[in-house]
């Protein structure tokens, strides 16, 4: 994620064409993949509980990215742990 003030949007549609927009809260690259921590951008951040997705990039043969769910759960596991810390890292540790 660019070195930015501010939220960063993105909109997808599922297979139906129904589109979504999404505030990226995260991003991560893992084991060569990038995963990316969002949640529904009409979701009130001062809600108890946020609901936050962890989708991961593929890149198409047309060099076009899809996002889809990790169904590992290792994988998913993994790739959570390594957002929590990069989300709660104290920066004077950095």
């Amino acid at each position: 994620m660019a070195d930015s003030y501010g939220s960063d949007f993105i909109t997808i549609s599922d297979e139906d064409g129904k589109e979504f927009e999404l505030e990226v809260l995260s991003t991560l690259e893992y084991n060569g993949s990038v995963y990316l921590a969002v949640i529904p951008a009409s979701a009130d951040p001062d809600a108890a509980e946020l609901e936050v997705s962890i989708l991961k990039s593929l890149e198409e043969s047309g060099g076009e990215s899809i996002l889809c769910t990790v169904d590992d759960e290792q994988e998913l596991q993994a790739v959570y742990d390594l957002m929590m810390d990069s989300l709660y890292e104290d920066p004077e540790e950095q």
